[in-house]
């Protein structure tokens, strides 16, 4: 699964590989399937962890911030953002510096 300049593969391909954790690939599997569309912290939820899962307040937000800080701070680009009071937005296009982000990620713990 491809967005711009990054690629979601649960196999090692040719290119930066970052590793990530299994819930962390399934987050951002998600938001690239609604790449460009504000998602909810609801439909995330529901749609990223199980039903049995006891939500607490704040874990999708270590979530996306391990990612930003995987796929978005080393490569001075701002793909994942929050939208205040509502959620987040995965863009599908570089940063404002232009610059491109890791060519791939890999679903390995």
């Amino acid at each position: 699964m491809t967005l711009g300049a990054l690629t979601l593969d649960s196999a090692r391909r040719r290119g930066i590989g970052i590793r990530i954790t299994p819930r962390e690939y399934e987050l951002l599997e998600y938001l690239i399937r609604r790449h460009d569309q504000i998602v909810t912290k609801r439909e995330i939820l529901d749609n990223v962890w199980d039903s049995s899962f006891e939500r607490g307040d704040n874990v999708m937000e270590v979530y996306i911030g391990y990612l930003r800080r995987k796929i978005d701070i080393p490569f001075g680009i701002h793909s994942l953002t929050p939208v205040r009071g509502t959620g987040y937005l995965l863009r599908g296009r570089t940063g404002a510096s232009g610059r491109q982000g890791p060519p791939v990620l890999d679903g390995e713990s």
